[in-house]
């Protein structure tokens, strides 16, 4: 679950700490530029629920290392762009492979898990995309300071294409195969009516909105004066993920315990915060916000996966390809609109907006997350029906 987890955010956000860079080379915007991150999450959301439709039909593992592989292919692919719309192209189809890893991966650990635990489960997982997205970036900003930024799509497209292999090897077949119960339309139409899966798709939406928006812009914000990074040192700052590598899976036992809503409220108020101390310019502070901002989103998100299984009772997948769909709109879009805060006033204006997502957040889930669909025992885990 942890090497699925990890292979599944190894090429996702490897163009983060490269943005500064790439405004030089393809003499682009800030906004045009930030495309490389949010073309690859609107090929993950468009690609979600197919993703789900294909692992109810054919199989988790089968989707799982099918996609894994497709991965490292399409980063190899990557490398051989030339222009910036080039490169986006292949950022694209780099997004469209994710979520088989990604959205199915967790609906086998809602399966498997389903009795008892899955919320420590979820979180472990989740520990693996963190080191995942922290890899990705720390590689890329090291890998584009020593050579041309093509050659950072091999490193990754190597990486992922081993970890592609051992998944192959280790990843146990299901216990029990769950194929589709319905059509697929008539199961979507189902979800699409089920308001608690709903609720739980517009806060994953304003999660990775939050996360996406953050770290995409506060390169510019650190690349500029007073602080000058370069790549490299762009990409060290991604080392604040590890914090939530540690803090993550400690956090699902709290999922378990008090609830999907608390924990997610929480999470956010401690993300919040976060982004308030990256306003003070100094290094060390901004990245401790960036570290608590970060730690924060990765709690909640371990909350709203866990919960997006407990909100169905057939077609999982399919739910948590939905959940996926949204949560990639909101990575897609928290790449691109809070370009626009940034362009007019800067980081300050850029920070308070993204604060204010997360404010609705907390409220979307206090509101419409009832208590009666999260889990804080395994006993009721059992009695949870759609």
């Amino acid at each position: 679950m942890v090497l699925a987890g990890y292979c599944a955010f190894l090429q996702l956000w490897a163009t983060q700490p490269l943005l500064p860079l790439l405004r030089k080379i393809f003499d682009a915007s800030e906004i045009g530029v930030s495309l490389t991150v949010t073309i690859p999450s609107l090929g993950v959301a468009l690609s979600a629920p197919f993703a789900g439709f294909l692992a109810d039909r054919f199989g988790r593992r089968r989707v799982i290392v099918w996609s894994a592989f497709l991965l490292g292919l399409s980063a190899l692919a990557t490398a051989t762009a030339n222009s910036l719309a080039q490169l986006l192209f292949w950022r694209f189809w780099q997004g469209v492979f994710t979520p088989g890893v990604f959205a199915v991966t967790v609906a086998y650990i809602n399966d498997e898990w389903r009795e008892s635990g899955a919320g420590r489960t979820v979180a472990a997982y989740v520990s693996g995309t963190v080191s995942g997205g922290f890899s990705c970036r720390v590689i890329s900003g090291f890998v584009a300071a020593h050579g041309p930024w093509q050659r950072v799509f091999v490193v990754l497209g190597a990486l992922n294409l081993l970890l592609a292999a051992a998944i192959w090897a280790w990843l146990p077949e299901e216990s029990h195969p769950h194929a589709a119960r319905h059509g697929w339309l008539t199961a979507l139409s189902s979800h699409l009516r089920n308001r608690q899966l709903l609720a739980a798709c517009l806060v994953g939406f304003c999660v990775l909105f939050s996360l996406v928006g953050a770290f995409t812009y506060v390169t510019f914000y650190l690349a500029a004066p007073p602080f000058g990074l370069q790549p490299a040192a762009l990409g060290s700052i991604f080392f604040v993920y590890l914090v939530g590598v540690v803090v993550t899976p400690v956090a699902g036992r709290a999922i378990d315990r008090y609830g999907h809503r608390s924990a997610l409220s929480a999470a956010i108020a401690l993300s919040t915060a976060g982004v308030a101390l990256t306003l003070i310019p100094q290094l060390w502070i901004v990245a401790a916000g960036l570290a608590v901002c970060c730690t924060g989103v990765f709690i909640a998100q371990a909350s709203s996966s866990a919960f997006v299984g407990t909100t169905v009772a057939t077609n999982r997948a399919l739910a948590i390809g939905m959940y996926s769909t949204f949560y990639y709109l909101g990575g897609s879009a928290g790449g691109y609109v809070p370009g626009l805060f940034y362009s007019r006033g800067g980081w300050l204006d850029c920070a308070a907006f993204i604060a204010a997502v997360q404010v609705l957040t907390i409220l979307m889930a206090l509101a419409f997350w009832k208590a009666k669909a999260t889990a804080h025992h395994a006993d009721d885990a059992r009695s949870i029906s759609a």
